[in-house]
């Protein structure tokens, strides 16, 4: 079986090439891979090459496939696992493997297994530690989309919270507390946004800012303050760019403070503002990973004696956070494409990976048997007057609150195909 795949070579070495797979053994599942969404931490894989934590030293010799957030359907199953998965399931996985204490994922580690790609080998470790699903829902983009929502429910989960005189942690963010999301627009922030408002545990004040007024304006547009307030959660939307004193504004119109404070986006002052405007036994949550290993910013110790603040990371989520994805998507409670907002081919995953922070708006949207360039969905429109394809996009799309959608893939599949 061929497969054209995007490889990692090295640092800033992306290459997308055509070759053979192996036979799959009894143990593995040979996979079709319909999309996949672009994270920032492959971009960051792509930046930093060997030198990353995932990546294979030997990568210059045996490139590995890029893309963790992906979805698809089963073609051929090894034996050993025959009485699980049959060809025709529909699939997503969770990437976050940790297994046997390794750092090793899809789109980072395999040269047979990763989401930018045609078809893929699932090894067994995979079935082994029970990362790999039957998707049961129609849009295979809300299924790839699943891995990036269930990094904010961990985040989410991960929180913690203490009681005076008792040496006992309460996990999750502060039910009822005042809650902040700093750098928060952005499309992680948007998801973050809406599983804060959906999920079953949920606090009474949520506060998002950013320095991009553009991306406020259309978080304003897909999370109203009417739809908060139906789920019991005073929403703002606060733009820190020019404000002389940020810190001190959110911690008043907090009342003094938040319990939870997550800070996604890896920049220095973004981290001390979170520490700044923690309240009592606030948790301030590092969610966006630097690509920098010297990264460190400011932290108020005294806080942290006197008033048990406290930090927490998160690279991901678990298995536990994936199911809830899914579910919670499944349930229509959550809406993963408030993420996407460009949609293309495999031919344009290279390129997109490596400029993706100059690439404005949200997540990046990969069809891998599609040959398209990378296009925002805003313009679809304007290309429409030239290609008719965009232009049914267009109606697709808008009918849909501009939100990409199932219709919109099926015309993507029907109508993109690559050559």
């Amino acid at each position: 079986m061929k497969t054209k795949a995007l490889r990692l070579y090295g640092a800033k070495d992306l290459r997308t090439e055509e070759f053979e797979l192996p036979e799959i053994t009894d143990d593995e599942i040979l996979a079709e891979v319909i999309s996949d969404s672009i994270c920032m931490s492959t971009y960051k894989c792509a930046m930093l090459g060997e030198k990353h934590k995932r990546v294979p030293k030997n990568v210059h010799e045996n490139p590995v496939i890029m893309g963790h957030e992906f979805a698809g359907n089963i073609v051929k199953v090894g034996k050993n696992h025959q009485d699980k998965f049959k060809p025709g399931m529909k699939f997503t996985l969770q990437p976050a493997l940790n297994y046997k204490g390794t750092m090793w994922s899809p789109g980072y580690s395999y040269p047979y297994f990763g989401g930018d790609c045609t078809y893929t080998i699932i090894p067994s470790e995979v079935m082994e530690l029970g990362c790999l699903f039957e998707y049961k829902g129609d849009a295979y983009f809300e299924a790839s989309l699943a891995e990036p929502m269930s990094c904010s429910i961990g985040a989410s989960h991960a929180a913690f919270h203490t009681k005076m005189g008792v040496y006992h942690h309460d996990m999750g963010i502060k039910e009822g507390g005042k809650m902040a999301i700093l750098a928060g627009a952005g499309p992680m922030g948007l998801g973050m946004i809406d599983y804060t408002l959906h999920g079953d545990r949920r606090p009474s004040m949520l506060v998002v800012t950013d320095i991009n007024e553009a991306r406020l304006a259309r978080a304003r547009e897909l999370f109203t303050e009417e739809d908060a307030k139906n789920s019991g959660v005073e929403l703002r939307f606060v733009n820190t760019a020019n404000m002389e004193n940020a810190a001190e504004y959110l911690r008043e119109i907090s009342g003094g403070g938040y319990d939870d404070v997550f800070a996604y986006a890896p920049i220095t002052p973004v981290v001390e503002m979170a520490s700044d405007i923690l309240g009592r036994d606030g948790c301030l949550s590092f969610f966006a990973g630097p690509t920098d290993p010297t990264f460190s910013a400011r932290l108020n110790y005294y806080d942290v004696h006197y008033n048990s603040t406290h930090v927490i990371g998160t690279t991901g989520g678990n298995t536990a956070d994936m199911l809830e994805s899914l579910a919670l998507t499944a349930a229509n409670r959550i809406h993963p494409a408030v993420m996407i907002t460009h949609v293309g081919g495999l031919n344009c995953a290279g390129e997109t990976t490596l400029n993706l922070p100059s690439i404005p708006g949200g997540k990046k949207l990969i069809y891998t048997h599609v040959e398209m360039p990378l296009t925002a969905i805003e313009d679809f429109g304007r290309l429409g007057e030239t290609d008719p394809r965009f232009a049914k996009l267009d109606e697709i799309c808008k009918a849909n609150n501009g939100l990409w959608c199932k219709a919109a893939e099926d015309y993507v599949l029907a109508n993109w195909k690559a050559e």
